[in-house]
């Protein structure tokens, strides 16, 4: 069989066998070059009509073969396969299209915003330039004013739990300072009866959270990563935070 993309005007003068039809169709069915060939050689039917008619142009059977043309059932079909890809396409572009204008829309929400001078000072200062996105984990912590803090003497590394009483247990957030990266890391709320419960996990990426001396804004500032707990807030002993292959960074006491 002669190239797929070829074979659209042997197909409009109905001179293709059923085999070779029938693979055409479902090429077509996914060929918007060929359906809009198809679409500009359906218009040539008179003409055809009128070459056959020729006195003297051919053979009756040349005559036949180019006044020929698919079966209203094949058309019919056609017609309905390129309609609903064309109907998918449209679909699929509108989705996108909304999906850009969604992203537009909440952008400004979430779009990261610059306070205070950048004077490439040293991490801690007033006036250091810090970089700060929205962040409803951080604005929990803001407004939870029952906190829990440590460092850990050896891995140096900071956290502090805001804890507050929900109904169905505690609500926590942590705020994770001084951590490298990269790796895997839980929040574990230990109970005054022994219990282990895995409040919320995360990971940390290369470049770490909390690291004042760091160079990227993004190094230098906390983590934080909200979860809840089964425990009451009374229930629960303290807190550990663990890497994934069982080192504790840091525990603190509730």
């Amino acid at each position: 069989m002669p190239n797929e993309h070829e074979t659209v005007g042997a197909y409009a003068l109905g001179i293709l066998d059923d085999a070779e039809a029938t693979a055409f169709e479902a090429h077509l069915a996914t060929c918007e070059w060929c359906a809009q060939q198809l679409d500009e050689l359906a218009g040539m039917e008179p003409m055809l009509a009128a070459l056959a008619d020729l006195p003297g142009a051919g053979t009756p059977d040349i005559g036949e073969s180019l006044s020929a043309r698919p079966s209203p059932r094949v058309v019919e079909k056609l017609v309905d396969e390129v309609a609903e890809r064309r109907a998918r396409k449209r679909r699929r572009n509108f989705y996108m299209v909304a999906a850009a204008g969604a992203l537009i829309v909440s952008g400004p929400f979430v779009a990261v915003a610059t306070t205070g001078g950048d004077d490439g000072g040293g991490g801690g200062g007033g006036g250091t330039g810090r970089t700060l996105a929205a962040n409803p984990a951080k604005e929990t912590f803001d407004k939870t004013p029952d906190k829990v803090s440590a460092t850990d003497p050896g891995t140096k590394v900071s956290a502090t739990v805001a804890l507050e009483k929900k109904a169905w247990g505690t609500q926590t957030v942590l705020e994770l300072k001084n951590v490298t990266g990269p790796q895997k890391c839980s929040l574990v709320a230990v109970g005054k009866n022994g219990e282990r419960e895995t409040v919320t996990s995360w990971s940390v990426p290369d470049w770490g959270y909390g690291l004042p001396d760091a160079e990227a804004d993004k190094a230098k500032q906390p983590l934080y990563v909200q979860g809840g707990a089964a425990f009451e807030p009374n229930e629960i002993d303290h807190f550990e935070v663990m890497t994934f292959d069982g080192k504790r960074l840091v525990e603190v006491d509730s």
